[in-house]
């Protein structure tokens, strides 16, 4: 079946003919073939046209009539999420095509990927990866963040209308952003020395490698909101100080979000490691490769190498000594796995 499949997405030539109806004469088809292999001068004067050539005659009708083509590539990382090993190869490719059609001027590629499937696949060898030379590394910060969630606060107008906010005001300012957010929210979520309820809520979403994806934080402000609601709407006592959001609906929003991640991230593209995983349900958030040798049943060499494979996907922070560290789960995966804060031994 593999190999039948290989012949059709990988044909040499693809064909047609010109038909005539036999009667009148008049053509009822077209003739053409295209080979995805260069022709041979014979082949090129019997018809055969190569892929390349329809590029470049498409390419220069597009420039001749002033347009530009963009063909966009997104979502890169759940092709082939089940096998690695072809992915990198896959994604390989498609970047030496990417390199092969930077002589057009009409016809563009854009990727999009992720940062950890670009290491991942060039971690072994690319050579081509240093001609890339267009390229935009899409990053968030704080202060991108919080502009983030105050974008989607401000496009509801009853919100404006109860805090006597002007949007254009608020975009406008960076500082006004944060003073109107922060009267929207508890001053902390938990008390004591801890911090405040924004940065609360990226210290939530954050992985192993440090890295706070949009997605989350969206997802978070979402699930609180209905975890207010539904507490509104069970008659209980509305959030202290004109706030809109209680620091019970923040609590309850955090399962939600880390059972997402686990599974929908986590699991599904990295389907391997969810026994090692799993096995940490109910344990410490601190682990050390002895902790999980015994946690795992294997020897203490391996389970520092999948602990060190978790720490490459952000499951795991690494911390201390880089010869001998610890692997500390983020918050972003604790409530999913129900685990209790502290130290293994």
């Amino acid at each position: 079946m593999r190999s039948y499949v290989g012949r059709i997405v990988r044909p040499q030539s693809i064909e047609s003919e010109l038909k005539f109806d036999p009667s009148t004469g008049v053509p009822v088809g077209i003739v053409g073939r295209i080979t995805l292999a260069e022709p041979t001068p014979d082949e090129r004067r019997a018809g055969f046209i190569s892929a390349d050539d329809l590029l470049q005659l498409a390419d220069d009708a597009l420039a001749e009539a002033g347009f530009d083509v963009w063909v966009l590539f997104d979502r890169l990382d759940v092709a082939f999420a089940e096998n690695h090993a072809l992915e990198a190869n896959a994604l390989r490719s498609l970047f030496r095509v990417y390199l092969d059609m930077l002589g057009f001027s009409a016809i563009k590629l854009k990727i999009f990927l992720r940062s950890d499937i670009w290491r991942a696949i060039t971690e072994e060898g690319f050579r081509e990866a240093s001609h890339i030379t267009r390229t935009v590394n899409i990053s968030w910060n704080d202060r991108s963040l919080l502009n983030l969630i105050v974008q989607r606060l401000v496009s509801n107008g009853s919100l404006l209308e109860f805090t006597d906010a002007n949007r254009h005001a608020i975009l406008a300012d960076a500082t006004k952003q944060r003073t109107w957010f922060d009267g929207l929210v508890p001053d902390q979520i938990d008390s004591g020395r801890n911090p405040k309820t924004f940065e609360w809520i990226v210290g939530r979403v954050r992985d192993g490698q440090g890295i706070v994806a949009p997605r989350e934080i969206i997802h978070l402000m979402d699930q609180t909101r209905e975890a207010q609601v539904a507490a509104l709407e069970r008659g209980e006592p509305a959030p202290e100080g004109g706030a809109i959001f209680g620091r019970a609906a923040f609590r309850d929003a955090l399962l939600p979000v880390s059972k997402v991640r686990l599974e929908q991230t986590i699991f599904a593209e990295y389907p391997a490691f969810k026994p090692f995983i799993e096995k940490l349900t109910s344990e410490k958030t601190n682990q050390s490769a002895a902790t999980l040798a015994e946690l795992w049943q294997i020897a203490p060499e391996e389970a520092r190498e999948v602990a060190d494979r978790l720490v490459d996907i952000g499951f795991f922070e690494a911390r201390g000594p880089r010869t001998d560290p610890d692997y500390w789960v983020p918050f972003l995966y604790r409530s999913a796995l129900e685990m209790v804060q502290g130290t293994a031994e």
